[in-house]
């Protein structure tokens, strides 16, 4: 497994190792103690969870508040997707700052997201199949979020149209008033 550092040191891509030949293809998707070992301490996964989405869904900037916060590894399974943790906690030296990585069936990268980011994929296949391992249960009530389109962000989803959104995430605030609210790490 080789691991990939991002400009944000706590989030990492994790890219296996593919055996391949004219039958297929193999590889280790996941190992706890490489795991553990490349984010630098225990983690214990809870709940997997698997969606599809269409060309041009995005789903985000999603989050959860201590103490159900998740950290979250995360792939793409068939499509491709443009995928991006931005960091919500208000006294890291990389605060509002954000990582976007391509993921897709073809490269079989996953991008470990830790407690303490907003998390949210823009799907550019025609069709992507999106699971993630989360480290905490989904809590309703400890559920939030950012507008995907935070301008104090300035995340380059690299689209011209508007993406279609849930109702949910048509309607999220801006990280400056999430601060506001209280409502960060």
């Amino acid at each position: 497994m080789n691991i990939i550092k991002t400009e944000i040191p706590d989030v990492l891509i994790f890219e296996p190792k593919v055996f391949g030949d004219d039958r297929g293809f193999f590889f280790e998707s996941f190992n706890k103690n490489v795991f553990e070992e490349a984010v630098g301490y225990p983690v214990n996964f809870v709940q997997d969870n698997h969606s599809k989405s269409s060309k041009g869904v995005l789903r985000g900037l999603h989050y959860q508040l201590p103490p159900f916060a998740q950290g979250k590894l995360v792939r793409c399974i068939a499509g491709e997707v443009f995928d991006v943790a931005v960091d919500i906690r208000k006294n890291s030296e990389t605060f509002g700052k954000w990582i976007g990585v391509n993921l897709s069936a073809e490269n079989k990268r996953q991008l470990w997201i830790p407690e303490g980011f907003a998390h949210g994929f823009l799907v550019l296949s025609d069709v992507a199949e999106f699971v993630y391992k989360t480290t905490n249960y989904y809590h309703p009530e400890s559920d939030r979020g950012i507008a995907w389109n935070d301008p104090t962000l300035g995340i380059e989803w690299g689209i011209i149209s508007l993406p279609s959104l849930s109702a949910k995430d048509a309607q999220q605030q801006s990280l400056i008033d999430m601060i506001k609210n209280g409502m960060v790490f």
